[in-house]
């Protein structure tokens, strides 16, 4: 009954086109990998598109995360968007996992400096939502990077990921420090924060206090349970998730979708 409700809850009508900033800045706490698994959530059990965007300026790795169609990126696709004018033109620079989930590459060319600027990223959103309802962004780990700006404007939800450890803490509520001196106190007040274990123990860290701190900054709090299959650090198939790992993508999409501006 549970399962039955929350996937009730992430199949809301939807009106338009859903914008989430996946955000941390710290590497090493799997927001790539909880960008994959939640796009991956969506687009498995709703019927319309789910995109996730690599703006990540530092080669990004989540084109990595599912099998590999295309080697078009971001940059391919702006550099050709006045002739784009159907989805199967856009298909031809995503790569789909089996999940439905798309995904739009980084450049992943280390000897092009040129980086992914703000009007870079509202020209991709810009068209971007004319063929997709959900548009996941895996950000960058810094806030000062030259697209993030774009991104924050841009963002209807942000997703703030953060490790069970206090270092990992630490940062993500300076984070929401940053985010809150700079005008986006709204977008912080309505934010859900995911606590992920990436290693098996969380150690001292008491994870219920955590949670705590967090719900009384952010609209929700969701706990990803430590997961063997995402630990490999490869692609990512949901049917390999143990069922408290996929359980809690339920929860995190259900809540995520509370927030859908309804038709």
């Amino acid at each position: 009954m549970r399962r039955r409700e929350l996937i009730a809850r992430i199949n809301q009508p939807l009106r338009g086109c859903y914008k989430i900033a996946m955000l941390s800045l710290k590497g090493g706490v799997g927001k790539t990998t909880t960008t994959t698994t939640l796009g991956s959530t969506f687009s498995s059990l709703r019927g319309d598109r789910v995109i996730a965007v690599d703006a990540n300026p530092d080669r990004g790795t989540l084109a990595l995360k599912i099998p590999r169609e295309t080697t078009a990126t971001v940059r391919h696709l702006l550099r050709d968007a006045p002739r784009i004018t159907k989805y199967s033109d856009v298909r031809a620079y995503t790569s789909q996992s089996p999940a439905r989930l798309e995904v739009l590459a980084s450049e992943q060319d280390p000897a092009v400096s040129e980086a992914f600027s703000e009007d870079d990223y509202r020209r991709t959103v810009a068209l971007l939502e004319h063929f997709y309802n959900i548009v996941l962004t895996d950000c960058g780990t810094g806030l000062m990077h030259s697209a993030m700006k774009g991104v924050l404007d841009e963002a209807d939800l942000l997703v703030l990921v953060s490790s069970g450890s206090v270092d990992g803490a630490q940062t993500s509520a300076a984070t929401l420090d940053w985010l809150e001196a700079h005008g986006y106190r709204d977008l912080v007040a309505k934010s859900v924060c995911v606590i992920n274990s990436v290693r098996p123990k969380s150690g001292k860290v008491d994870l219920d206090k955590l949670s705590a701190h967090f719900q009384q900054r952010c609209r929700a709090v969701v706990r990803l349970p430590f997961d063997e299959h995402l630990e490999e650090g490869a692609e990512i198939a949901l049917d390999q998730l143990a069922p408290e790992t996929r359980l809690a993508l339920l929860e995190l999409a259900a809540v995520v979708a509370d927030d859908f501006p309804h038709a």
